[in-house]
């Protein structure tokens, strides 16, 4: 997959592309499904995704609390497995918010990148105060000369499949839930991290990670599929993670602790994906050490059942 970070200076072999536009936080099913689409708009032209990094919500309001799904590592890691091509993660900046909706399909969208089609969800917004609309966009393409294909709503249990319903399912502790609007699990990815070392001692050596930029789920204890990306462990494990701040531990920044079942192995500095299985218990101060640990043998006995029919 060829990733094209500026619409003003492109390769001639990245021109001629058909899109799916949107920012695909999460890669849900509704994002697939205009995935799908136009993969078949244009078979012989390079499947490609236009999206924006940082996120535009992200620009508007920097201090606004975190909300996205995934980092955009992850999005692109996940959109390759889509079979994508052309990845064109265009920088979002004051000059590209500034331009009008018609400035955008004829600077971005037909002079730019050259794109020979584009689909979008029925309820894409573009230009600056998100004043063009869909029709808008069907015009522009007839006259500046690239096909539009508007891809309807999804649905999944009478709701409309949203990055927005998909944090809810999150926060309320329904990581199933999200996974049936993702279409796979809710996964954290990056790096493994140093941290304290606290799990070896106790008999729980664990793999940390950074949870920074992420909205974060219900804090707690998850069974988990761990999936180590590259490095000599590269493969699929089982685990059991703890998402939070480690409350007996004194005040702590959020981040995600993995024990990996029946491993053994120095995963510092590898990129591994946890994915959310299913939700064991919230995140609680035990009384001492041994309840903490009597408590985790428990949590790990739960999530082994669990992952073994997956």
């Amino acid at each position: 997959m060829r990733i094209i970070r500026d619409y003003k200076f492109i390769d001639d072999q990245d021109r001629g592309a058909t899109v799916a536009i949107g920012n695909f936080d999460g890669v849900h099913i509704g994002h697939q499904s205009v995935i799908d689409l136009a993969r078949t708009a244009c078979p012989d032209a390079p499947l490609g995704v236009l999206t924006f990094e940082p996120h535009p919500r992200a620009f508007f309001a920097p201090d606004a609390p975190n909300f996205r799904l995934m980092s955009s590592e992850a999005r692109s890691s996940r959109l390759e497995k889509l079979g994508i091509k052309r990845l064109y993660e265009l920088n979002f900046n004051a000059a590209l918010a500034s331009l009008s909706p018609r400035d955008f399909a004829q600077n971005v969208i037909a002079d730019g990148l050259g794109l020979a089609h584009v689909v979008v969800g029925a309820d894409f917004c573009f230009g600056k105060g998100r004043a063009g609309k869909t029709s808008d966009l069907i015009a522009f393409g007839k006259e500046m000369g690239f096909g539009v294909t508007i891809a309807p709503l999804l649905a999944e249990d009478d709701s409309t499949v949203s990055s927005t319903a998909i944090r809810k399912a999150l926060t309320d502790a329904k990581p199933d839930l999200a996974a049936k609007m993702l279409g796979h699990w809710h996964r954290i990815e990056g790096p493994v991290i140093g941290g304290e070392q606290r799990g070896r001692e106790l008999g729980y050596p664990t793999a940390n990670m950074s949870v920074d930029g992420l909205h974060l789920p219900a804090l707690g204890v998850y069974a988990v599929m761990f999936d180590v990306l590259d490095g000599p462990h590269k493969g699929c494990y089982h685990g059991a993670a703890s998402l939070g701040v480690r409350p007996m531990f004194g005040e702590n920044k959020p981040n995600i602790e993995t024990f990996v079942f029946d491993f053994s192995g120095d995963l510092y500095g590898a990129q591994v994906s946890v994915g959310l299985v299913s939700y064991l218990r919230g995140e609680e101060n035990f009384e001492s050490l041994d309840a903490l640990i009597t408590q985790m043998d428990a949590d790990c006995l739960t999530a082994r059942e669990i992952l073994k029919s997956l």
